[in-house]
């Protein structure tokens, strides 16, 4: 099933349940508007509300990722967020940084600004050979946005990502796979990006695969361990007794694969969010 939106295309016709998010102004190598984090975030939403969906790629039409903001309104691209006070691209990497299915990203081409940022909260990148990623803000006069300041030092570590940053410089996509940023360099980056999402969701139970997205993330902002004992713990204690702990059990001792039943947000325990979800007013 593909949905119309204006600058994005919404799929979501995949027998394993991988939805396939395109950004769609080839035209203008998909700069990214106002209008794009909107149907962003609302493809987002869709995607965490289908319990069918269990992963999504995202990608670029035609020959590029995402070329940045689009700079037609000349010194006010990015005033765009004026209103609400909140940096557009940053609104689309919290959008993905809550999201409870892998997010993949298939970087087809050049990604720059918040072309680039915008992946950070994925949790994998794979490249095109020909792709590279352009963190170029201070060659603009501006600062890291996207929450990339947070994101790109615990992807890269804190010296790589001071160089990309305050440099402004491209980085290729073999560069950017020995940094840590990519994952693979492939010719066909979305059937790359694909078969690593099938590998997450197949014979994998969904709301494990949730709380273990949020796990990850969520304790590299914790002081210690101890924290993270408190969470695992409350989830634990919730899934423990629940009908996929008891198929994956069932199904180690009799030798089979797993059925698991339980879906996503449906069968989310109580225990989810531990963290207070911000308010933003929009």
């Amino acid at each position: 099933m593909s949905d119309a939106y204006e600058v994005i295309r919404y799929e979501t016709d995949d027998p394993d349940g991988i939805a396939r998010i395109t950004l769609h102004r080839p035209e203008r190598l998909n700069a990214f508007t106002n209008a794009m984090q909107r149907e962003l975030c609302s493809a987002f939403d869709r995607i965490d509300a289908d319990p069918d969906v269990r992963a999504v790629v995202v990608t670029g039409a035609g020959r590029g990722f995402c070329a940045g903001a689009d700079l037609g309104s000349g010194e006010r691209t990015f005033s765009g967020g004026k209103r609400s006070g909140r940096d557009p691209g940053g609104v689309v990497a919290l959008r993905i940084f809550d999201c409870t299915k892998p997010v993949i990203a298939a970087v087809n081409g050049p990604a720059v600004g918040v072309g680039a940022s915008m992946t950070l909260p994925m949790d994998a990148r794979f490249a095109a050979p020909d792709a590279t990623f352009g963190f170029v803000f201070t060659r603009l006069g501006i600062v890291p946005e996207a929450c990339s300041s947070w994101f790109l030092p615990r992807l890269v570590g804190i010296p790589t990502a001071l160089d990309w940053l305050m440099s402004g410089r491209r980085v290729g996509a073999a560069d950017a796979r020995n940094a840590g940023l990519v994952r693979e360099v492939a010719d066909d980056v979305v059937v790359a990006a694909t078969e690593y999402a099938r590998g997450l969701v197949r014979g994998t139970a969904a709301v494990s695969v949730a709380l273990t997205r949020q796990l990850v993330w969520r304790m590299t902002t914790v002081a210690g361990p101890a924290e993270a004992h408190r969470v695992d713990s409350a989830l634990l204690l919730a899934l423990a007794t629940a009908p996929d702990a008891r198929e994956g059990v069932a199904a180690f001792r009799d030798r089979r694969a797993p059925e698991f039943s339980m879906r996503v947000p449906d069968d989310l325990p109580a225990a989810y969010p531990w963290w207070e979800p911000e308010e933003w007013s929009t």
